[in-house]
């Protein structure tokens, strides 16, 4: 059993815990760093996909995870980033000025969008972000002068100070961008404006209570999630070449809503996690189906089917999610073998502002 010795008030606030964590972050930093050096093309493209997820997924952490406020309609940033920054590119401009445009441009659309999560939220939320998302996909399909509607819009190839980037230089591009976003999101939920944004999720009568303002704080939530989400989708724009409006509909949403929750809410470590599962998970269903009777294997629904079960399984077993899972089994390695089963029960508990309506 392993103990940290905090001796000021500064360790509470510190990135790692303690040298030992530091060390095992930097040594995985160092593994990635190496794949594309020992993998071929697959792997390397597969962890691509993880890093581009992890940065939409961290935005989308910022509004369910800490500020409690659901979307399904997250799919309509990372389309609006993708095709603002592909249309600027088109036009001459250059990454480093569309990129951060776009991304300006989908924070604006979550200060629009925050303005129904002042009078909803749960479900009837939900539901006007999955209207926002739709709105958005016809508008993207019926304006064909300007998206190439469902023809397709081509997207230039990356380019650094004038360099084309291949697909290893483009893995590390994304790497360097996840590592920037994290540290970002990490520093952001330390400072009053993250505490302002878990105080709501908690309570919003006591954060009212204490002096928050609900309006300017679920704004801005808004706004720096589907700022960084459309900083996903404008990388996403160059991993795929070409934007279709397929490639942002419904099940998009949902798959990112998936990706925080079986990777753990409220916990940034779970952004990863989740897009790990969400990148592989689509590959092993492909190999599931070769094993399984024809019947069953060619039905078109196998895929939505085999995630919306593998998310009520999360929901019933282990609602911590995967992350939830890992810090249990470390907690029954670090306690061993004072380990109890239920150290980590979740307790029921009301506020008493909870109450008053």
């Amino acid at each position: 059993m392993r103990f940290v010795l905090k001796t000021d008030y500064h360790r509470d606030v510190d990135l790692f815990r303690d040298k030992v964590q530091l060390g095992w972050y930097a040594a995985l930093i160092i593994f990635v760093l190496c794949v594309p050096i020992f993998t071929g093309k697959y792997v390397e493209s597969q962890l691509t996909l993880v890093f581009l997820w992890s940065i939409a997924g961290a935005g989308l952490m910022i509004l369910v995870g800490y500020t409690g406020l659901i979307s399904l309609g997250h799919a309509a940033f990372l389309s609006v980033g993708a095709y603002t920054h592909a249309i600027f590119l088109d036009l001459g401009v250059p990454p480093f000025v569309s990129i951060p445009l776009a991304m300006l441009f989908c924070g604006a659309l979550g200060v629009v969008v925050s303005i129904a999560a002042l009078r909803m939220t749960g479900i009837y939320l939900a539901i006007a972000t999955l209207a926002f998302a739709m709105i958005v996909e016809k508008i993207v399909k019926n304006w064909s002068s300007v998206t190439g509607g469902n023809a397709g819009f081509r997207v230039a190839p990356p380019e650094l100070f004038g360099w084309e980037l291949n697909s290893t230089s483009y893995y590390y591009v994304c790497l360097v961008v996840l590592l920037v976003v994290m540290l970002c999101v990490i520093n952001l939920l330390r400072a009053p404006t993250g505490r302002a944004f878990i105080a709501v999720r908690d309570s919003e009568i006591s954060a009212q209570a204490t002096g928050i303002n609900l309006i300017q704080t679920k704004a801005l939530a808004f706004a720096v999630s589907a700022a960084l989400t459309g900083l996903a989708g404008t990388l996403l724009a160059y991993q795929w070449h070409y934007l279709f409006p397929d490639s942002f509909s419904m099940i998009t949403s949902i798959k990112l809503l998936m990706l925080v929750i079986i990777g753990g809410l409220g916990s940034m470590s779970g952004v990863i996690f989740g897009a790990i599962f969400m990148t592989l998970l689509p590959d092993g269903i492909a190999t599931l189906r070769d094993w399984l009777p024809d019947a069953i294997g060619n039905l078109p629904g196998l895929e939505p089917f085999t995630f919306g079960l593998l998310l009520i399984l999360f929901l019933i077993f282990e609602p911590r999610g995967i992350s939830g899972r890992w810090k249990k089994i470390r907690l029954f390695f670090g306690q061993f073998p004072l380990y109890r089963n239920k150290t980590l029960r979740r307790q029921r508990s009301f506020l008493r502002t909870e109450r008053v309506h």
